[in-house]
């Protein structure tokens, strides 16, 4: 639901390294992921923070993949659905099998809207997914938004 191409109810996730070493998540909520009127569901938002975090790792660890242990996440202001959403994580913790990190979406005034923070079990892909997963988990060639200020 998070990243996959194949997915049409999906958000189609676009992951970028930022220069501080954090990673920039960008999604576009559909109205199929909505809660309340107009915003999208918090089980949504936890399950893009989660995506994000788990994710970092890669950049330091290319072999490693996360597998989430444990996630918390403080909901601070509804996230709208009219605009793409922002998450930026970063690892705060690695060890060799496991990995601590955290993330927040952010309105685009910056303020954050959700946080999280979370563990993570290091994998190799091929011990998590089955199939053709560079299809689904693809290196996004697009360039960096010029846009995004963060």
């Amino acid at each position: 639901m998070i990243c996959g191409t194949e997915n049409d109810m999906g958000l189609h996730a676009r992951f970028y390294e930022l220069e501080s070493g954090e990673l920039l998540g960008i999604f576009r909520p559909l109205e199929q992921h909505q809660s309340y009127p107009g915003r999208l569901h918090g089980g949504v938002s936890s399950a893009i923070l989660d995506e994000t975090i788990g994710r970092a790792i890669n950049m330091s660890d290319h072999d490693a993949w996360g597998v989430t242990v444990e996630l918390s996440v403080r909901f601070r202001k509804p996230v709208p659905l009219d605009a793409e959403v922002r998450a930026v994580a970063r690892i705060t913790k690695d060890s060799r099998r496991l990995f601590e990190g955290s993330g927040e979406i952010l309105l685009e005034d910056g303020t954050v809207a959700v946080e999280a923070s979370g563990r993570y079990m290091k994998m190799p892909i091929d011990k998590i997914a089955e199939g053709d997963f560079d299809k689904e988990w693809y290196a996004d060639e697009r360039p960096f938004p010029e846009e995004i200020e963060l």
